[in-house]
């Protein structure tokens, strides 16, 4: 199995970095890393995410710590499509196209 990250994915791994960093340099860097080995998990039991194809056919979700990470899983290879914190309007970010198909 494999694990790439969407570009929207990799954007949303910054953002929530930039963020923390700006309050706490350490734990932005603690958190990334954790947030990375997450994902790195999913690949020990890709299907046994959440479905969540309510929100885009397809999509699964887990949970880690107050972020949700959503992926796909095609065949062998998994991919980390947005990591979202728990707190944003989820269904309203996927309604507005903010879930991109390809890249």
């Amino acid at each position: 199995m494999a694990l790439s990250l969407a570009p929207a994915a990799v954007q949303d791994i910054e953002e929530i970095g930039d963020y923390i960093q700006a309050e706490n340099p350490a734990a932005a860097r603690r958190l990334i890393a954790a947030l990375r080995v997450r994902c790195d998990t999913i690949l020990d039991a890709p299907r046994g995410g959440a479905p969540r194809s309510g929100l885009w056919p397809g999509l699964r979700s887990v949970a880690f710590q107050r972020y949700v990470i959503f992926y796909t899983v095609d065949g062998d290879d998994v991919r980390v499509e947005r990591i979202l914190h728990g707190s944003r309007d989820i269904q309203g970010i996927f309604d507005e196209g903010k879930m991109p198909k390809d890249g």
